[in-house]
């Protein structure tokens, strides 16, 4: 094996954070010549401190902002299909122990030391997300060691989502191992979903918002939920679930709507489930025009600042959202607002969320901050692992 290359930080940048263990380097950090600008996207090299220091082993890929991804501490590791099967034995570890069922997230990317990857589980069924090159470039070990280490019978590539883009990867999504026969059912909080790996959002179901799925389910129980945005009904089955009186999702795809109602029959809950297909924003508007009100109203929206260029725009959307949904909500009902954007920090989302309240007339009380599941863990040194705040607020007139 020929030697390999070795990228160097720039002298005065600080090596510190990256010693503590966070996992990145960007492209003005490190001394950029005519030979790592020809790295090619994905390869392997030897990180080197301003001294010249080793302080390990990282992929490179030139044509991204994140020039260096540190895999390994050891700049002598040999990345291969035994260093990925240590990585997911360590991830299988974890979820046993919190899941009765395999189905979680099984890699939430740096938080289990995979930069760029993540692997959701469903029963035999893995999805794969290599949202970085070096991934891409390594995906047979990869996959090699996710069925020898899971015993799943296949494994689905998805490339959706921009990060992929921003590494220059293609957006195709394929069966790579066994085979893939229609939705998936998901039992999750005594409720029944149906997930589509090949077409639907994401991987196909967003296991990060569980927790909040069962608290929701317990204020729900007896009355009438709202859920918008609710994609194939994740806040609204767990609801019914736990004995809601009827729940009506709201989202802009009728397909997604579709694997909810099927989800809905499948437990004995179609005649309590109610869908819609609209425009969030118009839709809120017409139910509240129409006098419209709710036990518990619950809106997960995409993320609406993907990035800090979006942020304003997004704090003005989320705002927005919890201004026409607190009408909604009846009197001592309750609010849940979400946001899955890594740039809107807690506080922010906090503070739009109620100003939008007040600005609807209505009072809060802060019931419970919620957060991704446990099979989503942070990474304490990357703030973007912990993207998904969950604010459930009591309302008053």
């Amino acid at each position: 094996m020929p030697p390999l290359s070795v990228v160097r930080l720039k002298p005065k940048t600080d090596a510190r954070r990256l010693r503590r263990g966070f996992p990145w380097v960007y492209d003005n950090e490190l001394v950029t010549d005519r030979r790592t600008k020809a790295l090619a996207p994905g390869s392997l090299a030897v990180l080197e401190d301003g001294a010249r220091e080793p302080l390990g082993l990282v992929a490179v890929n030139p044509g991204s902002r994140i020039f260096a991804r540190m895999l390994d501490a050891d700049p002598a590791a040999e990345i291969g299909e035994a260093w990925f099967a240590a990585k997911f034995a360590a991830a299988l570890d974890l979820r046993e122990r919190l899941y009765a069922a395999p189905f979680y997230r099984l890699v939430h990317a740096e938080a289990d030391g995979l930069p760029g990857v993540i692997v959701d589980r469903f029963g035999d069924v893995a999805v794969v997300q290599p949202n970085a090159a070096w991934a891409e470039a390594l995906l047979a070990p990869l996959v090699a060691a996710l069925v020898a280490v899971t015993g799943v019978s296949a494994v689905v590539k998805n490339a959706g989502g921009r990060a992929r883009g921003l590494e220059g990867l293609d957006s195709e999504t394929v069966v790579l191992r066994g085979a893939v026969e229609g939705p998936v059912p998901v039992e999750m909080n005594g409720a029944t979903y149906f997930a589509d790996l090949l077409g639907g959002q994401k991987t196909g179901l967003y296991y990060d918002q569980r927790d909040n799925h069962a608290f929701v389910a317990r204020l729900a129980r007896g009355g009438r939920l709202l859920d918008v945005f609710a994609h194939v009904g994740g806040f609204a089955l767990a609801a019914l679930a736990a004995g809601a009186e009827s729940a009506l999702a709201v989202d802009g795809s009728d397909p997604a709507l579709a694997l909810a109602r099927r989800g809905a029959e499948a437990m004995g809950a179609g005649a309590r489930f109610e869908t819609r297909v609209s425009d969030a924003f118009a839709a809120l508007e017409t139910l509240g025009a129409d006098g419209a009100v709710f036990d518990t109203v619950v809106c997960d929206p995409p993320a609406f600042a993907p990035n800090r260029p979006a942020l304003d725009a997004g704090l003005r959307a989320y705002e927005k959202v919890a201004r026409l949904a607190a009408p909604l909500v009846k009197d001592g009902g309750t609010l849940t607002l979400c946001s899955c954007s890594h740039a809107v920090d807690l506080t922010a989302f906090r503070a739009v969320s109620l100003r939008g309240v007040g600005r609807a007339g209505r009072r809060a009380r802060i019931l419970r901050t919620g957060f991704a599941g446990a099979d989503h863990p942070q990474h304490p040194e990357l703030a973007e692992s912990g993207y998904l705040k969950a604010v459930t607020l009591r309302l008053m007139a």
